[in-house]
């Protein structure tokens, strides 16, 4: 792509970027003006701010288009290529368990991208915050990435197989269902949006473009209907995840008790 085409790619994304926040600007102008009847603050730090918030949305579209979208349907390409996997080479149709590699792939990706996931970076810390400490950071960002990481696993599994999705969530909510009355009632909350905070900025694209490249390149998948539903996955799983990890630290603090209250 010459200069010319990355500038009119990038004024493209920046006047789109440019119509998709007018509707906020017009709201919050709105309701400080004529609701609140008041002046705006900092005015000018505010139109400095929005600008560099602008301008940050439309080099991210361009990025998530020209570079994180082809990355993630190449990998896929190529992690599915009859030649990479082997059995092809042997004459035999392949199974399920030819595709171990986009498994491991997959897991690796979800628990890179949610470690990185500036959302639960915020959260976390405000939970370590709020909590004093009980709640550690670093525990909840891998808790909750070991989730997203099984849930991308499995996802790449389901589209591999073929079998429907509605399967899994059934299951998955039914166990966040009975996990929910077992774990502490502090964590359960703070569970629920651990599993909204993975689908965000930098987890998403990724997620999208390995979905829908498994579902080009397997045989027999639609991106239509298999390529989605990753996503739904990434939320699922967390929320199992961060009440194990709730759970496990109750019990390990109960039996620490029990050991110590043993010794006097």
């Amino acid at each position: 792509m010459t200069a010319p085409d990355w500038l009119s790619v990038v004024a493209g994304a920046l006047g789109g970027t440019l119509l998709d926040v007018l509707p906020i600007v017009f709201i919050l102008g709105f309701f400080q003006l004529a609701v609140l009847r008041q002046k705006i603050a900092n005015f000018g730090r505010m139109i400095v701010g929005s600008a560099y918030v602008v301008i940050g949305l439309a080099l991210f579209l361009v990025g998530l288009e020209e570079a994180l979208f082809p990355l993630g349907r190449e990998l896929a390409r190529q992690l599915t290529a009859p030649e990479f996997l082997g059995s092809a080479r042997a004459g035999g149709p392949l199974s399920w368990g030819d595709y171990y590699w986009v498994y491991l792939f997959a897991a690796a990706i979800g628990f890179a991208t949610t470690i990185a996931e500036p959302a639960l970076i915020a959260v976390s810390i405000k939970a370590s915050k709020v909590s004093g400490g009980t709640i550690s950071a670093w525990g909840l960002r891998l808790a909750v990435a070991v989730g997203v990481a099984v849930s991308l696993a499995v996802g790449a599994f389901r589209i591999v197989t073929g079998t429907p999705l509605h399967l899994y969530m059934i299951a998955g909510y039914g166990f966040v269902i009975v996990q929910t009355f077992l774990a502490p009632k502090l964590i359960v909350p703070l569970a629920y949006d651990s599993g909204g905070v993975t689908t965000s900025t930098v987890t998403v694209p990724l997620v999208t473009a390995l979905g829908l490249g498994l579902a080009s390149t397997v045989p027999g998948r639609s991106p239509l209907l298999d390529g989605f539903g990753l996503i739904a996955l990434a939320s699922l799983f967390p929320m199992i995840s961060v009440m194990a990890y709730a759970q496990l630290s109750a019990w390990r603090s109960a039996s620490r008790s029990r050991a110590i209250n043993r010794q006097r």
